[in-house]
């Protein structure tokens, strides 16, 4: 913190008592050893998606696929598409601006200690934590084995044939010369039958291979892949249709102001758990300087997820913006008590408060 903010903090909090405490803006967080600024936390919403896109190639014989290999309905123009396969929503913890607080501990304080988070927000006072950065677990990527091109199974018969309906031809009669050799082996009616399972079992997987190779030059070939792709959702407050993504069939997740794409909603309701705080007389709405720390007292609240058809996901999380703000007696921070308070980083309500008396 600059000698600007710790002269600001040393100038507007020099109430007598064990913490002074007061409400501030426009600062940014830091501690020093005279004084702190911090903030509590808000809950924000991850929403992860998963995303699966095929692709599909057809294949160079594929108008002769009924012709030669009697398969019908196969396509003969690329395509994409894409699929929505899960929606997974969780909460996380952001500085909530409109509450920043500036503490000045005097000579007779023993809370000296202050460990605010890499946000500037607030989590504990005289206690030792050990900040764990969340990692998100994610999948490493397949690495798929590189698999011959089809033409590679191609006799110097089939690639030297003067036409592309010829090749076409040629290649049936080879695919259905495998599928029968493939045949008797299995039924231990071939000329040469291998000497044990294990050689029968790789004679028949490359005869496999092979067929399924030199088929895909009719019907084609189909590869899926599926991506992770991370939407953060601030709240502020309820909310009942608020356009979250919009996602296409053809084009994956697209922005949401893009009408190719099915749009995907969200609905934030506050729960009210938390009761609201009495109204302030205006003729005692000046309070004296309070010292002490303030905490959260968290509210909690529904998200839910849904198109237009049907309700995809909801969760309850808890949300310190749908509830109060509390001030913690700056008498447990005097040198008569060694006060350790630990707060939730999620929601910065208090979690743990020991006040002891040294001996």
């Amino acid at each position: 913190m600059s000698r600007k903010l710790a002269l600001f903090i040393a100038l507007t909090l020099g109430a007598t008592g064990s913490l002074a405490q007061t409400v501030i803006s426009n600062y940014k967080p830091g501690v020093t050893s005279e004084g702190a600024v911090y903030y509590l936390p808000k809950t924000a919403i991850r929403i992860t998606l998963q995303i699966e896109k095929t692709i599909y190639t057809p294949g160079e014989f594929c108008k002769y696929s009924e012709k030669y290999l009697r398969i019908k309905d196969v396509a003969s123009t690329p395509s994409t598409k894409y699929r929505l396969i899960s929606v997974q929503q969780e909460p996380f913890a952001v500085a909530d601006t409109s509450k920043c607080y500036a503490v000045k501990y005097d000579a007779k304080t023993s809370a000296c200690n202050v460990r605010l988070s890499d946000k500037g927000i607030l989590l504990a006072i005289n206690q030792d934590i050990k900040q764990q950065a969340q990692q998100k677990i994610t999948n490493a990527p397949k690495v798929k084995p590189a698999s011959k091109s089809p033409k590679s199974y191609l006799s110097e018969e089939i690639l030297s044939a003067g036409s592309t309906s010829k090749m076409a031809e040629l290649t049936a009669q080879e695919i259905y010369e495998i599928r029968e050799s493939r045949s008797m082996l299995a039924k231990g009616q071939a000329d040469f039958m291998p000497k044990d399972g294990e050689q029968l079992r790789l004679m028949l997987q490359e005869l496999g291979t092979q067929d399924e190779a030199l088929t895909s030059l009719f019907t084609g070939v189909t590869t899926s892949d599926t991506t992770t792709h991370t939407i953060t959702y601030l709240v502020n407050k309820p909310v009942k249709r608020d356009v979250l993504f919009r996602f296409s069939s053809d084009f994956g997740l697209v922005d949401s102001d893009d009408l190719s794409g099915t749009p995907y909603y969200i609905y934030i309701e506050d729960l009210k758990t938390v009761a609201e705080p009495a109204p302030v007389d205006p003729k005692k709405a000046v309070k004296p300087q309070q010292s002490g720390v303030y905490v959260n007292i968290p509210g909690k609240m529904r998200s839910t997820i849904f198109d237009a058809k049907a309700q995809i996901v909801a969760n309850e999380f808890p949300a310190p913006q749908f509830g109060n703000v509390e001030l913690l007696s700056g008498a447990l921070f005097n040198k008569r008590y060694t006060s350790k308070l630990l707060l939730n980083p999620l929601t910065g309500a208090v979690e743990k408060l020991e006040a002891e008396q040294p001996r």
